[in-house]
């Protein structure tokens, strides 16, 4: 929607951010439409879909069944049918309904086509815990979409990046899940550039740089590993990547940052079974092996599901566990 005064004077919050994306996108292409549970009388459940109905209308930004196997496949017909589609997943942990239709289609379809037929589709969903929401609310499945070729997954951190990505997935000619930090919805603002602009996907950030340490991490982790390098001591150099793109990795960008250091902390929401940061471990250690100074560390959820709110912040990787992690690195 049009900036507000207060978004001119303080900047964007990551919801206006991709609310002012999805606007921007539907008044340059009317292929693009938004569906989901809630999205239009509502605005969605977190007000990222605000005001598209009334300026879009109901065809555009339609409110659909609770059913997200239903909101996916018809998101794949739309898709093959030359629309643009941007469903909606009200939370992450809503996905198992979907799982069949866009694991088992959505993202084999250029491969069962042979290139003939895409799925374009955008996959909106609201990820990860620090919330206090209740059951299925909080999770981080990542791990879950990355496994399966086809498949885009991107995980932004900031407006800025947030903007530029969701520009980018809408116009890629293949399915992308955009997983939204819903700890981070709010919690800040920064300038965004007004105009179109796209950030390509498959590319990290680096967002500090440094010589002794490097912190590999995603999404609201980028934050936490922000805090947590202010409690090290001034002579201790962190570089600190945000991946930004989960699939397809920046590898080139990962090794690099490993070979310069040769000290890496791997820093993830999840649980640390089979997790993405196993993943990353095994990349360096395989890739970047003759350079590393100590063992590759994991900083990650715990092997259980995500607690209710009472516990949840003691689940979560915190400051002080990722410092303790750095400090433990750099001292090996």
């Amino acid at each position: 929607m049009p900036r507000t005064p207060q978004m001119i004077e303080k900047g964007l919050t990551l919801v206006d951010a991709i609310n002012e994306a999805l606007y921007q996108e539907m008044e340059r292409d009317d292929r693009v439409m938004c569906l989901g549970e809630d999205v239009g009388l509502n605005g969605g459940v977190f007000r990222v879909t605000e005001g598209l109905q009334n300026r879009f209308g109901p065809d555009r930004v339609v409110d659909t069944p609770l059913s997200e196997s239903g909101i996916m496949g018809s998101s794949i017909g739309l898709a093959l049918a030359g629309m643009r589609p941007i469903p909606e997943i009200q939370f992450e942990g809503f996905m198992g309904p979907a799982y069949d239709q866009l694991v088992n289609h959505a993202a084999r379809f250029r491969n069962r086509t042979r290139g003939s037929h895409t799925v374009p589709l955008t996959v909106r969903v609201p990820w990860g815990g620090g919330i206090h929401a209740p059951e299925f609310h909080s999770d981080s499945p990542e791990v879950m979409y990355i496994h399966n070729p086809g498949m885009k997954v991107v995980c932004p951190s900031t407006p800025s990046d947030a903007k530029g990505l969701l520009l980018a997935a809408i116009r890629d000619p293949d399915p992308v899940i955009f997983f939204e930090p819903k700890r981070v919805y709010r919690s800040f603002r920064e300038q965004v550039d007004e105009g179109d602009y796209t950030i390509p996907i498959g590319k990290a950030k680096t967002v500090s740089e440094g010589t002794d340490v490097t912190v590999i991490t995603w999404g609201s982790m980028v934050f936490e590993c922000l805090a947590a390098m202010d409690q090290l001591p001034d002579d201790l150099s962190v570089e600190l990547i945000d991946l930004r793109t989960l699939n397809p990795l920046d590898t080139d960008a990962i090794c690099a940052s490993a070979e310069k250091t040769g000290r890496v902390v791997i820093v993830q929401e999840a649980p640390k079974t089979c997790g993405l940061a196993s993943e990353l471990t095994t990349i360096i250690v395989e890739r970047c092996f003759l350079n590393l100074q100590a063992p590759v560390q994991r900083v990650c959820g715990f092997d259980t599901i995500m607690p209710y709110a009472k516990l949840e912040l003691q689940y979560l990787p915190d400051a002080k566990k990722i410092a303790e992690a750095i400090g433990a690195v750099a001292a090996y």
